[in-house]
């Protein structure tokens, strides 16, 4: 249950995040509203998460795995670049979550 509702914590900070993009800082107001939204479903799972999953592990999945599916989002939707660089920095913060959760969940 605690890694269902971390995914959903994950799922609504990229859609707050991406939302927050098309806000052109906070001057239009449904992407603002949906920023706003986003993140306050996003810190309410991740603290439903932390009733069964550890702070460390919990946050290290929410934060990487949401820093991932952004950088991600902006290369194929937002016209970011796709550097060799950029991607390989992706994967060393996927490699990051990975070995933090292989140190030990508890």
């Amino acid at each position: 249950m605690g890694y269902g509702l971390l995914a959903a914590a994950i799922a609504a900070e990229v859609a707050g995040t991406t939302a927050m993009k098309y806000s052109e800082g906070f001057t239009r107001l449904w992407p603002s509203v949906l920023t706003v939204a986003g993140y306050l479903v996003a810190f309410g799972l991740l603290a439903q998460t932390l009733k069964t999953l550890s702070i460390g592990t919990a946050y290290a999945i929410w934060a990487g795995a949401g820093t991932a599916v952004i950088a991600v989002i902006g290369m194929l939707f937002l016209n970011e670049s796709a550097s060799p660089v950029k991607l390989a920095g992706i994967a060393l913060v996927v490699a990051g979550v990975v070995v933090l959760n292989l140190g030990g969940a508890h």
